[in-house]
């Protein structure tokens, strides 16, 4: 068809509410939530239920195993979610899913294709990244905030701008989740309920600021060094029966929780610095921090 014979496509005005079922599994956790939007543009969430697959200390989770986690609880976490919801499958508009790659992921797609079928509902593809962004804002009511999103696969710096989400600033190499999940192993730290904010209660114990590398690049950041470093320094020092370290410079006593203190210091703080810089830049005085390790 010419362009000039094209005629805009307009949603029609809602005559009543729309209820959304949203299934998430992108990591090692099963969501399924509801949420009702109103004629307004208001909404609200009616449930929030999820399932976490917690693999043991020291080990992180695997795709294939997640993803049979997630295909054993799936009916499991949405008959709870509807029934928290006080509604069932036929009172829904749309079944909304995470869209992506990966066993996880493509187990929660089944599922929703299946249930789209069988109830004869619209099946709706949603973008990770922008799902955590839309949900943040709606959530905290913000209006033009820099966001910084964080999680085990993503660190990146963004704004709104001319009806798309630029990305001001990221990581360069690996994600700060996977940074600390990887170093969590290291020392033995429990999944449960997660190895990032096991870090942070540890990290509460941390007496000592331990030198490590800080590398802002502009607005960009990279994380590997550091991992590489702090994994050298807790496999070069000889652990004590007390759980104590020596330092490999000095005969001062460093702590598995100094190490996750000064991790955590750090990177948060290479965190901090590209998203104020950020704000500067477009004159925001709001920040959205979401992702998973945002929740932590």
């Amino acid at each position: 068809m010419p362009a000039a014979s094209r005629k805009p496509c307009l949603l029609n005005e809602p005559d009543r509410p729309y209820l959304a079922l949203g299934l998430e599994g992108s990591a090692n956790k099963f969501g399924a939530g509801v949420i009702r939007h109103e004629r307004d543009g208001s909404s609200a969430v009616l449930s929030n239920i999820r399932h976490t697959y917690i693999t043991p200390p020291g080990e992180g989770f695997q795709p294939r195993d997640t993803a049979l986690h997630h295909r054993e609880w799936a009916l499991k976490v949405i008959n709870e979610c509807l029934a928290k919801a006080g509604i069932s499958m036929h009172d829904l508009d749309c079944i909304c899913y995470t869209k992506g790659m990966g066993a996880p992921l493509q187990s929660v797609a089944l599922v929703a294709r299946t249930l789209s079928l069988l109830y004869e509902k619209p099946l709706v593809g949603v973008n990770h990244c922008v799902g955590h962004i839309e949900m943040g804002r709606e959530i905290t009511g913000a209006k033009n905030p820099i966001v910084l999103y964080v999680s085990g696969g993503n660190t990146q710096v963004i704004a709104y701008s001319r009806q798309c989400y630029r990305i001001f600033g990221e990581t360069l190499d690996i994600a700060v989740g996977n940074c600390l999940d990887r170093f969590a192993r290291v020392i033995n730290l429990s999944n449960d309920p997660s190895p990032g904010y096991n870090i942070e209660q540890e990290a509460k114990k941390g007496q000592r600021l331990v030198n490590l590398p800080y590398a802002t690049k502009g607005m960009d950041i990279s994380l590997s060094g550091i991992l590489t470093s702090i994994e050298a320094l807790t496999y070069d020092k000889k652990y004590r029966p007390d759980g104590l370290a020596r330092g490999p410079e000095d005969t001062d006593i460093i702590t598995p929780a100094d190490l996750c203190f000064s991790l955590q210091e750090t990177v948060f703080s290479m965190l901090v610095e590209i998203t104020e810089r950020a704000m500067a830049h477009v004159g925001s005085k709001e920040v959205l921090i979401v992702g998973g390790v945002g929740c932590e």
